[in-house]
């Protein structure tokens, strides 16, 4: 059996993360039984598929998106992934014997439009993401204010658009999983027992130009932050463990505590990370980013943890 991973690319994908989300965990995670994982910004799922493949002690996972294109293709992945395999097997061969150039371009614009017509079977409407997100420019996901997906066409050859042993792989990890769409809050109805969230909201850029957070034709901005923040208060008086990410705003340039401040009554760690999906490619290459946690650590201690901060201040 294939090892489940991401089944699409994602800006902002915590693969290369993994190691040092997981170092980060709760001191007792593993000692817990019956844990509930709750991911209310699940994105491409890095850290949902590693989870639940590294902790067997997660029995249920609560997953949301407020892109409901996303939530369509895992909601297909899960329930009829052989259904989805064949569509995929067919647009790809019929992607492949389009040979010039401008013919795959004018092929990618008409399953664009297809896309943007929102078809109601979920069949077709995954089987366009899925094509849509390996075909484009540098794997973005981009919406307009009029929730249009307006990315243009990259140049590849031969993308693998259906990828059938990731898609068996995820669906089974799927299978016991709870996915939802809409906004993050609804997340809190389904605490249970022994639960752990991890956050990965939309980033807040760290300049007019550098970021990008255009998932959904909702702007998560300062405000939509706040608020997060205020959920994670909420999370703290019941006593429910999390974990989120967000972009280093003070690592960047010394000068902007925005989540130095908001945060200021719990841990704050800061990784590096690297970054390679931008338009600008002078903008891709490593840079730090905040790990934001109310519990003791698991297998490090701040004092044998790599000391970023000292490294910052070099840097800058």
């Amino acid at each position: 059996m294939a090892k489940a991973k991401p089944f699409i690319k994602w800006v902002g994908g915590k693969s290369q993360l993994i190691e040092q989300l997981e170092t980060r965990l709760p001191a007792d995670f593993d000692k817990k039984e019956d844990i509930t994982y709750i991911e209310p910004f699940v994105g491409g799922g890095a850290m949902l598929f590693h989870m639940l493949q590294a902790h067997k002690n997660i029995k249920h996972a609560v997953i949301n998106d407020i892109n409901p294109d996303l939530i369509t293709c895992y909601k297909t992945v899960r329930d009829q992934p052989n259904e989805l395999i064949r569509s995929l097997a067919f647009i790809q061969e019929d992607y492949y014997s389009v040979k010039a150039e401008e013919a795959k371009k004018a092929y990618y614009l008409r399953m664009r439009d297809r896309f943007n017509a929102k078809p109601v079977d979920p069949i077709e409407n995954t089987t366009l993401f899925f094509f849509l997100n390996r075909t484009c420019f540098n794997g973005l996901y981009r919406v307009n204010k009029a929730g249009k997906f307006n990315v243009p066409c990259g140049r590849y050859e031969r993308p693998l658009i259906c990828d059938a042993d990731t898609i068996h792989a995820d669906s089974q990890l799927l299978q016991h999983a709870t996915i939802l769409t809409g906004d993050f809050e609804q997340t809190f109805e389904y605490i249970n027992g022994n639960t752990f969230f991890y956050f990965d909201p939309p980033y807040r850029p760290l300049s007019n130009t550098s970021s990008f957070n255009d998932y959904a034709k909702e702007s998560f901005n300062d405000a939509a932050q706040i608020r997060l923040k205020h959920f994670c208060d909420r999370l703290q008086t019941v006593k429910i463990p999390f974990m989120l990410s967000n972009s280093d705003c003070f690592g960047k340039n010394g000068t902007d505590r925005f989540f130095d401040d908001l945060y200021k009554d719990y841990n704050i760690d800061r990784v590096w990370a690297s970054r390679s999906v931008n338009a600008n490619g002078t903008k891709r290459g490593k840079l730090t980013e905040i790990l934001v946690r109310n519990y003791a650590l698991a297998n490090c201690t701040r004092t044998n943890l790599p000391n970023i901060n000292n490294q910052l201040k070099l840097a800058l």
